[in-house]
């Protein structure tokens, strides 16, 4: 009999089609921020601790590969099917550049000084734009051996860091050189890359494979083999000692860092979990799905330690109230059939 405690999410409805990229923001003066991309072509922004939808962008003509908020979540990007990204106010919604591509754009990241969006896709191509000059030419890093998955910066946006749909490893690149210095090898194509919050480690996934590594030094730190196929893995911010991943057989499991144990197993999706998300406090997670629902789940302290910890920092976290995000929600325009409406 399983003895594990059934966990009840919120269930985040809006979109119509898959469930693809779940980014948060870090904690802002305003709370934490959550943005959705979907192959309906609707990003989506809610509160990161409740799921209440805030607002959709409206502007893509093809199913959304990508989404992300800047540091201050003032400005959210995204990238499309469409063959461009695109720069959005995130507290209007309106768009405030359109970037156009050569082809499918599958993922995009805002540096973290928020000076720069880097972009990549099926042209094999990063591209860095200066969001100080959007009307200048992008700065073109070429060589990627493959049409690229995903990207991420690290190192104080002194590194890149780039996977490929169609072949294994995950490339670091050095901004300045534009040349690969390293390459950590994966058998299978990576679907999912992390850089913890406090720069420690890369949380990546690729086949059934979990895998984490040393951010700095680039050696393989632990490696776990999931149950089925998995697509996304995300490390707890806080304490670094569990992680969760999504994969083909629709459940969001919760795992031991040190020692790979299944902690929970969280069912309640009804196709593939394509991405996994921790909040940047480390409480709960999202997980989002082909179901095309997005669903956040809470993770309270499982120890008594942690519980001592949770409770020392209580004075800190951040609780958002609804006055809050007025300023979010001014300006955004509901969608006509009411598709956006919140959970």
């Amino acid at each position: 009999m399983d003895k594990k405690k059934v966990a009840v999410p919120l269930v985040c409805h809006g979109h119509s089609r898959p469930v693809v990229d779940l980014f948060y923001s870090p904690v802002t003066p305003d709370g934490y921020f959550l943005i959705s991309a979907s192959k309906d072509s609707n990003p989506m922004l809610r509160n990161g601790e409740t799921g209440d939808w805030i607002g959709t962008f409206q502007g893509h003509k093809g199913a959304v590969w990508s989404a992300c908020l800047d540091t201050n979540a003032l400005r959210a990007a995204s990238g499309s099917a469409d063959f461009s990204a695109k720069i959005w106010d995130a507290l209007t919604g309106d768009v405030l550049h359109s970037f156009e591509h050569k082809h499918i754009v599958r993922a995009c990241a805002f540096s973290e000084d928020t000076h720069m969006l880097l972009t990549g896709g099926f042209e094999k191509i990063l591209r860095i734009y200066d969001l100080n000059r959007p009307d200048a030419a992008p700065r073109e890093i070429e060589k990627s051996p493959g049409s690229v998955r995903t990207v991420t910066w690290l190192h104080s946006d002194q590194t890149i860091l780039s996977s490929c749909t169609d072949m294994g490893g995950v490339r670091l690149w050095d901004v300045r050189s534009g040349k690969i210095v390293q390459t950590l090898e994966t058998i299978s194509p990576v679907t999912s890359a992390e850089v913890s919050q406090d720069g420690r480690f890369i949380t990546t996934t690729d086949g059934s494979s979990v895998k984490f590594w040393d951010a700095n030094h680039y050696g393989l730190v632990k490696s776990y083999n999931m149950p089925c196929a998995v697509e996304s893995a995300s490390l707890e911010p806080k304490y670094g000692n569990k992680f969760v991943t999504g994969g083909e057989d629709m459940w969001v499991r919760v795992f031991d860092f040190f020692t790979g144990e299944e902690l929970a197993c969280n069912k309640g999706h009804h196709g593939p979990v394509h991405c996994v998300r921790f909040t940047p406090v480390g409480e709960s997670y999202a997980s989002g799905s082909e179901d095309g629902t997005i669903r956040i789940w809470q993770l309270g302290p499982t120890n008594s330690d942690e519980q001592e910890a949770a409770n020392a920092n209580a004075n800190g976290k951040t609780k958002v109230g609804v006055n809050d995000f007025a300023r979010k929600i001014e300006g955004f325009q509901i969608l006509k059939d009411g598709q956006a409406e919140g959970q």
